[in-house]
């Protein structure tokens, strides 16, 4: 919303901007001004209703607005996108790299060409030899403050049945804008595992992952949105998880062409973008590791 847009004068008292009075927005919406935060709280009650509905529907130009990219980004190595399989592409412990199988595999055929020692691809460091120096390497990321190292610790708590540890790591990993966090910490305010379930909470932190590019998370949304009744936002949130490359969301999608919910360009635009976001992480590297079944 522009400047002008914004009521002139405290909302409260009325007062005008002079030499030594400054105002301040609302620190919800942007409709209204305030000149003290007294004026802000007594005013709180008339401005409640409106405030709120502008506060939805700056969150709303947020929420469905198509990412440029997955949360993944692209391997550091060769610059390419990375897909969404998991299987084509691994963590490293040492350095918390995502690294795509085609630069893990090239680094392998590097290594044996010159007969050096087995190490990381982006950093060098030696791959450990026992899952003890590789908790080691991941407890270091961690006391550095690396989110995906707090979010692959919280995944080793979560898999050993210690919920509360794991909420703990998966909150921290989100604070720091964790996108695969965010979505692990949705999963457990949803089932109330290591917390009090709190559904609010969980579509929250679906959300804050589906803002930073997790299509998984953006077709959750989609599926909770649709089972309320709210076929058009669930439709927004499929058409941005497919133009990410979603397969889940594409055939979403075609059912709902099937049914009349959307129209033919509208999915054939979503066919031409899902297609592209898929041949944007190709690569003669990763194709030669995907036939050896790496």
């Amino acid at each position: 919303m522009s400047e002008e847009n914004v009521k002139a004068g405290c909302a409260s008292c009325g007062v005008a901007v002079i030499d030594d009075i400054k105002l301040t927005k609302c620190t919800d919406c942007d409709l209204v001004q305030y000149c003290t935060d007294a004026c802000q709280k007594e005013h709180n009650s008339q401005h409640q209703q409106e405030c709120k509905k502008r506060a939805a529907e700056l969150r709303d130009e947020i929420l469905f607005k198509q990412p440029e990219g997955t949360h993944l980004g692209d391997c550091p190595i060769c610059m390419i996108p990375l897909p969404l399989d998991r299987e084509k592409y691994g963590t490293w412990t040492c350095c918390s790299k995502v690294i795509c199988k085609g630069c893990a595999h090239a680094n392998i055929l590097r290594e044996e060409d010159k007969k050096l020692q087995h190490a990381c691809p982006f950093c060098r460091e030696p791959v450990p030899s026992t899952q003890e120096q590789s908790d080691k390497q991941m407890m270091k990321r961690v006391a550095a403050n690396d989110p995906v190292a707090m979010r692959r610790k919280g995944i080793q708590q979560h898999e050993k049945g210690d919920y509360r540890s794991a909420f703990e790591y998966y909150t921290k990993a989100a604070e720091l804008g964790d996108a695969d966090a965010q979505y692990n910490l949705a999963c457990l305010y949803e089932f109330g595992k290591g917390v009090e379930k709190d559904g609010g909470k969980a579509v929250h932190y679906l959300e804050e992952a589906a803002i930073g590019g997790d299509p998984i998370a953006r077709n959750k949304l989609g599926r909770i949105e649709g089972n309320i009744g709210n076929t058009e936002r669930a439709l927004k949130h499929f058409f941005i998880a497919a133009k990410l490359g979603d397969d889940d969301s594409i055939k979403v999608l075609m059912e709902a062409f099937r049914n009349g919910l959307v129209s033919k360009d509208d999915l054939a635009a979503a066919l031409r973008a899902h297609q592209a976001a898929a041949d944007a992480t190709k690569s003669p590297q990763r194709e030669a590791a995907e036939a050896l079944q790496l």
